[in-house]
């Protein structure tokens, strides 16, 4: 059983994985891992992979510590069977490089675009070669709506659920609105962008936010929720046979 480790900045998420399929889920904080020993006690781990944005804990180091089997923590220095071509390696999120992984493995020797709208929206192109040219980081939807209050004197803050009309009828939904349909077009302009030259183009699109925006995307888009912990599992594979 292979027990992947997904730390973001705001949540942790965990899985198992036996043969390539998903077992076991749970999201939660990323200072500790809850439901690590209920399944350290109920499954046999054989080995492990970890990701994180942020510095692990000292709680979670020490419940990692204590696992009884080998532990692959992810980096851009990682062996992966793909050509990156980003200029700077060293300073690319391994979230990203999961990402990228779990798509490519839904869709081999396709031309690929990956969204991962979380804290922040990462957008993400491997060619059908297999070759990762790089991509963009931009604000999620929380860090955009949170900046308009912060960095103004009188509106508000806004939370993310409720109306998007396309055009606010009021401050409320005109901030949202401004937000995620603005979110919305940038996604599509992207598409746009990207098919001209790769006209069979397929869009991933995952993370915690990728409920709020599948329904309003008008291009054909693959929403998974997985998809990084699916990048995880078959890096951790691959890593074994090399």
């Amino acid at each position: 059983m292979n027990l992947i480790i997904d730390i973001g900045n705001s949540s942790c998420k965990s899985a198992l994985y036996e043969k390539g399929e998903l077992k076991e889920f749970h999201k939660g904080s990323n200072s500790e891992i809850e439901i690590l020993d209920k399944w350290n006690r109920s499954f046999k781990l054989e080995k492990t992979i970890v990701s994180s944005v942020i510095t692990i804990p000292r709680r979670m180091e020490e419940q990692l510590s204590s696992l009884p089997c080998p532990t692959t923590y992810f980096s851009n220095r990682t062996p992966l069977p793909i050509n990156v071509l980003y200029r700077t390696p060293h300073t690319l999120g391994a979230d990203r490089l999961a990402a990228i992984m779990g798509a490519q493995g839904e869709a081999p020797c396709k031309d690929l675009l990956v969204i991962d709208a979380g804290s922040a929206i990462t957008y993400d192109f491997i060619d059908a070669e297999g070759n990762y040219h790089g991509g963009n980081i931009a604000p999620g939807i929380d860090m955009r709506l949170a900046s308009l209050h912060e960095h103004t004197n009188k509106l508000p803050h806004v939370g993310k659920e409720g109306e998007t009309p396309t055009l606010g009828y009021d401050t409320e939904t005109a901030i949202r609105s401004g937000v995620i349909n603005g979110i919305i077009y940038e996604i599509e302009g992207y598409i746009t962008e990207l098919k001209k030259k790769h006209p069979e183009l397929l869009v991933f699109l995952t993370g915690g936010d990728q409920k709020s925006l599948i329904y309003k995307i008008k291009s054909c888009i693959f929403a998974d929720e997985f998809l990084v912990l699916k990048g995880l599992n078959r890096i951790l594979t691959h890593h074994d046979n090399i």
